[in-house]
C-alpha cells in the first residue's frame, strides 16, 4: 500500500524532516554522507570502503572523510577485515541505529499531518 504525494508535498515532507533533524538533533550530515548511512543499514553488510565508493560513483578518500566525520558522531564503526587486512569494514552502531529510526519517526509523523 503506497501513498500518493505530490512534488510539492514530497519536498514538503523532506523541507519540515530536515528543519526538525536540525532543531531537535544538532547533527548536520550532508547528502552523501546520509546516503552513506542510509545504505550502511539498509543493505545488508559487510560494506567495505571500496564497495561504498563503487556504489556512490566516488573516490575511496571520499567515503573515509564522510566515515571520519560519522564516526566522531558515533553513527558508524570501522574495523580491520581479518580475512583480507587491506579491506576495511563498516560496522553499524546502536547509535547509529537509534538516530536513523528517529529519522523514520520524524517522517512517519511529518507524513500523517500532510492534508489529503
Amino acid at each position: 500500500m503506497g501513498i500518493e504525494l505530490t512534488a510539492s508535498q514530497a519536498l514538503g515532507l523532506w523541507h519540515k524532516v530536515a528543519l526538525r533533524l536540525i532543531r531537535e538533533d544538532g547533527r548536520d550530515l550532508t547528502l552523501r554522507q546520509m546516503a552513506i548511512l542510509l545504505h550502511i543499514y539498509l543493505v545488508p553488510p559487510p560494506h567495505t570502503v571500496r564497495g561504498l565508493a563503487a556504489t556512490l560513483g566516488v573516490t575511496k578518500p571520499v567515503i573515509t572523510r564522510a566515515l571520519d566525520t560519522m564516526g566522531a558522531m558515533g553513527l558508524v564503526d570501522r574495523v580491520r577485515d581479518d580475512i583480507d587486512r587491506r579491506n576495511v569494514i563498516i560496522k553499524r552502531t546502536v547509535g547509529g541505529a537509534l538516530y536513523l529510526e528517529k529519522i523514520g519517526d520524524l517522517i512517519i509523523a511529518e507524513g500523517r499531518s500532510l492534508k489529503p
